[in-house]
């Protein structure tokens, strides 16, 4: 690995730039990337919303599931979720920004759905919860930014109730020969490196004790996401011109390194 990053890093990166992310992903505050197919055309947010569905489909939620959702950001998918499908859902994140937004949305929210829904600061490697919590667990753009994946997988296994379902998507490295646009664009952009390829995650998955229900590499729909955030972000002259240039090319490059097969998606569905 290049590089290692703490879970500070990461924390202090995603404090700072809520803003930027609401502008250019979802004013609502979801930061995923989206699955493209003829429901949603080439539109970014259809994108996102069309994995939130085949995500809750594949992990057979319902409302009586106890979902955990890991690396919940500014608690919009928990929401949405809970709303869309009554069931209970806790939303950890590292961000204590983006956990506060997510605890004043909950408060916006119908009493019934705030007594669903629970948010707090943690780290995914020491979840403060007892074994067996949750019959779900859930996770979207995240695992990819913890130093330690293996003590994320084991957590994850640990909270899950016997039969409990985790579904989860999350980048891979489909070789170690990165170039210097792909570590700059993508790497070093996104505080992070992994040791993950398609096939080694779902490795590291079994040994943890998982059972690999399905797997599915999404590379292609990474490529289009950020295509499409490319065309969202702004091309004004404002304060943020300058950063949004650089996104805007650091999003076509990620695009390219997808092609030369230095960054890769995948969506992994696992029961204990």
């Amino acid at each position: 690995m290049s590089k290692s990053y703490t879970e500070t890093d990461t924390e202090s990166y995603y404090d700072a730039e809520d803003g930027i992310y609401r502008v250019v992903w979802d004013e609502d505050g979801s930061v995923h990337w989206g699955v493209f197919d003829e429901s949603t055309g080439g539109d970014f947010l259809k994108a996102s919303a069309n994995l939130n569905h085949i995500m809750v489909d594949k992990g057979l939620i319902g409302e009586d599931a106890r979902v955990l959702d890991l690396g919940c950001g500014n608690g919009t998918t928990a929401i949405w979720l809970s709303k869309a499908h009554g069931c209970q859902v806790t939303g950890v994140d590292l961000s204590g920004v983006r956990v506060d937004n997510a605890k004043e949305a909950r408060l916006n929210q119908l009493p019934d759905l705030q007594d669903r829904l629970a948010f707090e600061k943690a780290s995914a490697t020491e979840l403060p919860f007892e074994d067996g919590a949750f019959t779900h667990v859930w996770s979207q753009a995240v695992i990819y930014h913890v130093h330690d994946k293996a003590a994320a997988l084991s957590e994850a296994y640990r909270v899950l109730c016997d039969g409990g379902i985790m579904i989860f998507d999350d980048l891979t490295k489909p070789q170690s020969n990165i170039s210097p646009d792909g570590q700059e664009y993508v790497y070093s952009r996104l505080l992070y490196d992994t040791d993950f390829s398609f096939d080694s995650y779902q490795d590291a998955l079994r040994q943890e004790g998982f059972e690999v229900l399905e797997a599915q590499d999404l590379s292609e729909h990474l490529k289009t996401s950020y295509l499409a955030l490319a065309e969202r972000t702004p091309k004004d002259e404002g304060e943020h011109a300058e950063h949004f240039q650089w996104l805007t090319t650091a999003y076509q490059e990620t695009a390219k390194a997808v092609d030369k097969r230095e960054v890769g998606w995948g969506l992994f569905v696992c029961k204990k």
